[in-house]
């Protein structure tokens, strides 16, 4: 194939249930500083653990050309994610770099937020506009057992402060709802962020990797959120604002902001998947709970130019049937390996 030189389905390709490929999630690094059991559980990643050297990454050159090869197929939106992304030194250096790429128009980043005092203004500068920060719970003590005994909520709340004067107004914070582990704290977390700009989003524990212990009883389905937080504070449907968002939205009914709600247990989204994800070490995931991806390192370290690694790219989107939220059990749960979530981001 000629450079430059791509037929129709490989510049807009759309797989085997007519999904666009829109979305771009990059995992800069695997590595973490802290340990959430819905994550990187401790006692599976000790101190010690291995994770990929500086040369087993994708360096900031290959990360910006394989985002120009997405841009070229239709990717316009683009998510840094880890591991947590700033420990990657020199993170503001690719953000400036990204931002420049034609076709890129949503560049966001996915963080911990602990590392925010010292990275939220120049990754404002470098070109950042959209930051979501983990928070799981606004009690201390808990807090600190989610983050595995690595994480202080003062910490976190210092972040959320640096990124607001940074000049990001409105700040997605994700909490992972597990029951009997932090359920109890919702309604304190909304009451927190009611009547400023930022929405607090509850995602459904899911089963993503294999070392986290998952159980569907653990899953504290939305509807059951919804409800009772609509009891304390009335909540008014809001329509999506883009085809394939993920999270069901909210208003409160008395103007003071809103709540969002990520359902992939009890409510699959697959339909309107249009995201696929690049591991820090270079492989293309079409679907989070997949368990193998397609090596694009390799061939990009061979010399395969940027047509080719199109075509390889929109080969594998064509091919996509990936729905596995709406075919999940607990049965395929059980039994079925996936990619571990650290190595591809949320």
């Amino acid at each position: 194939m000629d450079a430059g030189k791509t037929p129709a389905d490989v510049r807009a390709p759309r797989d085997q249930l007519a999904r666009p490929l829109a979305d771009l999630r990059i995992s800069v690094i695997d590595h973490c500083n802290f340990r959430c059991p819905y994550c990187m559980p401790a006692e599976m990643f000790p101190d010690d653990h291995r994770f990929l050297s500086a040369a087993e990454r994708l360096s900031f050159d290959e990360i910006e050309r394989l985002t120009r090869v997405f841009a070229g197929l239709g990717v316009s939106k683009l998510r840094l994610t880890g591991g947590e992304p700033l420990l990657r030194k020199d993170l503001p250096q690719l953000v400036q770099r990204l931002a420049a790429i034609n076709g890129i128009d949503d560049l966001a980043l996915t963080t911990n937020g602990v590392l925010l005092p010292k990275l939220a203004q120049p990754l404002r500068d470098a070109g950042l506009r959209r930051v979501s920060i983990s928070l799981d719970t606004l009690d201390a003590e808990v807090f600190t057992r989610l983050s595995g005994g690595r994480g202080r909520l003062a910490d976190v709340l210092a972040g959320i402060a640096a990124a607001e004067q940074a000049g990001f107004g409105s700040i997605k914070l994700n909490c992972v709802v597990m029951r009997g582990v932090n359920d109890a704290g919702v309604l304190d977390l909304v009451e927190h962020f009611r009547h400023t700009p930022h929405v607090m989003r509850f995602i459904e524990f899911m089963d993503v990797g294999t070392m986290n212990r998952w159980r569907l009883d653990k899953v504290v389905p939305s509807a059951e959120l919804v409800a009772r937080i609509h009891a304390r504070w009335p909540l008014l449907a809001l329509p999506p604002r883009r085809a394939g968002e993920t999270a069901r939205r909210y208003a409160f009914a008395d103007g003071a902001g809103e709540v969002g709600f990520i359902s992939s247990v009890s409510a699959p989204f697959c339909g309107g998947c249009t995201r696929a994800r690049l591991s820090a070490d270079g492989h293309l995931f079409t679907c989070l709970f997949a368990a193998r991806g397609t090596d694009l390192l390799t061939p990009l370290r061979q010399g395969m130019d940027d047509a080719a690694l199109a075509a390889l790219v929109a080969k594998r989107w064509l091919g996509r049937d990936d729905r596995y939220s709406e075919l999940r059990s607990a049965a395929t749960a059980k039994d079925q390996k996936h990619i571990e979530m650290f190595r591809i981001g949320g």
